[in-house]
């Protein structure tokens, strides 16, 4: 049985290796064993007293079935790259820019009432009499057309290789059989799948959890035919990939109106997650819920049948099962599980309502990581990797509770790195630890209350659309990673929560992201009554914290429609010649730490020149600071996360908060945090540096210093406890 300084582990084994598995499971203190997309368990590892972990990806792995069934393949849009005619006349090849082992046309009657042609000059469609799908050569040719304007070619195609295969596959250099996926969307393939689901659990008495590898849709994730642009669209957002006609033929039924396929492929642009969403793509988001809702509820019956538990990966093909959905609990999940690179994931994996919550830790044990990276393999650094992963995941674990950790991959990999194989024995007892001083209560949190604005609300929590790396080029992200190691309470709302009153119950709101994103809010701040709210709220003493072009939209008589609280707005070119006020810089509340740093912006300026400039950059504006009424309005030209810039972050809210000068269980050195467990009486303590830090924090038991190695985390008890 587990004691504290074993369980809560998840290791991948390996058939082959079964001394390995064994062994590692002992050092690392594993309950639980788990196989892993291209291994199997031996017989030995199933029998040798571990819980079992098998894991399943529903709609793909059935080759034999899909070859017999093509037409039950699942499907999506794909659009042409715009081709300039010429003359009046243009083929265009449908294939020629998308990778040929991932799409097949769909040619069908049913699939072609769907295609469009566009002239893209005008913006206008091109009736069906103007053009011409020639099967044999896979071209379209239009007839009638303009010269010199550009066309696309808006078309359905069957998915013939599972993208997280194709990807593992093309990664791992795989030799065998591409795997397809099936679209349960048909009678025919939910008939079968339920059979399947039936057998399988009868032919797996040993497994005691069917890890689901996410359920149904994968994310959009496009491949390109010249490996100079492998990755055409990447969206882990997207509803792109749920599309079929049949999918389709039913919304029209239920909704009384008709999605097109330029409701998808939207020029080109697909339906990015990053822009606000219209009611045409909600409709089909809310009506692919409902059918994913519903037949994964029968396929976890069954597995509940079978006195098994059903856990579900985030990752992967996720499309439709929306963890912060209202609706997610009536699935009947009893486990979360979590690939996580960064706090933000793991405080995503934490708020989720099941029972169990686990992350899967990287680096993944691949030979290379899913930069193209090499990691176990020559020139790789999986040891550091680690380190590097785990001080970020590290301070999101010490604000809330996550009951396990894990690994996933080919085990064999890490037998050349024994400093690996024992830094993660360390995060493994540094987890448990944690998670013990969860157990005993919760940690010390500051009173100032935070939510975070933008057009997702609450079903994007802690979220963009992927992993950190994939949006590192939003504000927001960020910021999301800042927030997920900070001692607050921290929400995500959206416009009609404001209508609904959730100001009330909060301190700060932060709008962060460009004009038009989903994150600034886009066309969201037409909304008139939101604005009156916002601003009624900051006078009564609220602080609206804004980021690079917050509440921003075209039409008004400032671009930030919050620009009379923040007391800055941004020049979109019409007050180019128009003076500027004159301004001071001074940190006189001292809110910028050593280190932070910020980016100024060259169009922003002063509204009326009561706002007080903190810092700028190159004689531009960077960190505003702005009274109103009661309140304050707190403007950054941009946000990029650091050490420092966390700090910052922590400090402007305190700030807000009217905590900046009294705040406890705060280091005074940014490369340093800290949590305080008051039930336990326990001070955790990390570096997120890989250089000796010294740092002393002001407790309720008075000051105490600490010098802490690179990356490492001290655990002591302090005050009247401390000697318990």
């Amino acid at each position: 049985m587990p004691n504290s300084s074993t369980g809560a582990f998840t290791l991948p084994g390996e058939s082959g290796y079964e001394a390995l598995t064994l062994e590692l499971a002992e050092r690392w203190g594993a309950d639980v064993i788990r196989d892993s997309d291209g291994t199997k368990l031996s017989e030995e590892i199933i029998q040798a007293g571990y819980g079992i972990y098998s894991t399943i990806c529903i709609i793909r792995d059935h080759n034999e079935w899909a070859s017999r069934n093509p037409s039950k393949l699942q499907q999506c849009f794909l659009i042409t790259q715009p081709k300039v005619a010429v003359q009046d006349y243009i083929s265009i090849y449908l294939l020629e820019d998308f990778f040929a082992e991932q799409f097949r046309v769909n040619d069908s009657r049913e699939a072609l009432k769907y295609w469009q042609v566009f002239d893209r000059t005008t913006g206008q469609e091109v009736p069906r009499s103007h053009w011409n799908y020639e099967r044999e050569s896979g071209n379209v040719v239009l007839t009638g057309i303009t010269p010199w304007h550009k066309y696309t070619v808006s078309f359905m195609v069957y998915r013939i290789w599972e993208e997280i295969s194709m990807y593992n596959h093309t990664t791992n250099n795989w030799d065998k059989e591409h795997l397809m996926q099936i679209d349960p969307i048909y009678a025919d393939t939910q008939t079968y799948l339920l059979d399947w689901m039936e057998k399988w659990c009868l032919a797996h008495p040993e497994t005691t959890v069917v890890r689901f590898t996410s359920l149904f849709y994968n994310f959009a994730w496009i491949w390109g035919s010249d490996e100079r642009n492998r990755h055409l669209f990447s969206d882990w957002g997207s509803y792109d990939f749920t599309v079929s006609s049949r999918g389709l033929d039913l919304f029209a039924e239920k909704y009384g109106y008709s999605l097109t396929a330029e409701d998808f492929v939207n020029g080109g642009k697909y339906q990015v997650s990053h822009m606000p969403a219209g009611q045409r793509k909600l409709d089909w988001m809310a009506f692919i819920h409902d059918f994913v809702i519903a037949f994964g509820q029968k396929l976890i019956d069954i597995v509940h049948r079978h006195g098994k538990l059903a856990y579900v990966f985030y990752d992967d093909s996720w499309v439709g099962m929306e963890p912060y959905n209202e609706r997610f609990e009536e699935f009947g999940f009893d486990g979360m599980i979590k690939c996580v690179f960064s706090g933000y994931e793991a405080r995503m994996c934490s708020g989720i309502k099941v029972a169990t919550h686990e992350i899967r830790l990287h680096p993944y044990l691949f030979p290379v990581g899913l930069g193209g990276l090499p990691t176990f393999k020559e020139g790789g650094n999986p040891t550091l990797d680690a380190k590097n992963y785990w001080i970020n995941i590290r301070r999101a674990l010490l604000r809330e509770k996550i009951n396990r950790i894990g690994l996933g991959g080919y085990l064999h990999l890490v037998e050349p790195y024994p400093d690996f194989v024992n830094y993660i024995g360390k995060v493994a007892d540094e987890f448990r630890e944690i998670k013990e001083l969860h157990q005993a209560g919760k940690p010390f949190q500051l009173q100032t209350r935070v939510a975070v604005l933008h057009s997702w609300g609450r079903l994007r929590s802690w979220t963009l659309s992927g992993h950190f790396h994939e949006t590192c080029m939003h504000e927001l992200i960020h910021v999301n990673e800042a927030l997920s190691g900070l001692p607050l309470d921290v929400r995500f709302i959206d416009f009609e929560d404001i209508r609904q009153g959730v100001l009330g119950e909060v301190d700060v709101v932060i709008n962060a992201g460009r004009a038009g994103s989903a994150w600034s809010g886009g066309e969201h701040w037409h909304d008139t009554a939101c604005v009156d709210l916002l601003t009624r709220w900051v006078h009564d003493g609220g602080t609206f914290i804004g980021i690079n072009e917050p509440s921003a939209v075209e039409g008004y008589d400032t671009f930030f429609r919050m620009a009379h609280v923040l007391g800055v707005d941004q020049d979109t070119g019409a007050r180019v010649v128009h003076g500027k006020w004159a301004y001071d810089v001074q940190d006189r509340y001292e809110l910028m730490p050593e280190g932070a740093s910020v980016t100024g912006n060259q169009q922003l300026y002063l509204t009326d020149g009561t706002a007080e400039v903190v810092q700028e950059t190159g004689g531009s504006i960077a960190l505003s600071v702005h009274a109103f009424g009661k309140g304050k309005g707190i403007y950054l030209s941009t946000y990029k996360l650091s050490w420092a810039n966390a700090r910052l972050l922590l400090n402007l809210i305190c700030f807000a908060g009217n905590e900046q000068h009294n705040a406890k269980y705060i280091t005074d050195n940014v490369l340093t945090e800290c949590a305080y467990f008051p039930e336990s009486g326990k001070l955790v303590v990390i570096n997120n540096s890989d250089q000796a830090q010294a740092t002393t924090i002001d407790t309720e038991h008075g000051m105490h210093t600490f010098n802490i190695a690179p990356y490492d985390t001290l655990i002591t008890r302090i005050g009247a406890q401390a000697s318990v």
